[in-house]
């Protein structure tokens, strides 16, 4: 069995880089996707799905080093879902994605300059992720 899902959004907040103890660089964000609508009274709508994303490796590091909150991507991985119940007794569910790929969008930062992640923008994962 195989699952994939590719998401298109902007980042929450900075990435965050930490090591496991045996040296391996790990980065997590969060990328909120958003779906804006009129409705057949006229009335707009809008939904945001928030991810939480977890890149490994040399992926980890290129992540790291070129994301910041704000910025577009796309990433494609998988997705595994978890549910629980808040201390405010709240339903409470978390969508978070191991990315294999990152796509960089939006090509500039906010001094201007371009965002060099290679000729174009994009970033894979090459080794397995533990799982």
């Amino acid at each position: 069995m195989f699952q994939q899902c590719m998401i298109v959004g902007n980042l929450g907040k900075d990435p965050e880089m930490r090591y496991t103890p045996d040296g391996t660089p790990v980065t997590s964000f969060t990328v909120a996707v958003n779906r804006k609508w009129t409705g057949r009274d006229g009335g707009e709508g809008e939904k945001t799905w928030w991810f939480k994303v977890t890149c490994w490796r040399k992926l980890a590091e290129t992540t790291n080093q070129f994301l910041k909150k704000g910025r577009q991507v796309m990433v494609i991985g998988e997705i595994d879902a978890s549910a629980w119940t808040g201390q405010d007794g709240q339903p409470r569910a978390t969508l978070e994605l191991t990315a294999r790929e990152v796509k960089f969008l939006g090509g500039r930062d906010e001094s201007g300059g371009s965002y060099d992640a290679g000729a174009a923008g994009y970033a894979t994962e090459e080794e397995d992720i533990p799982f």
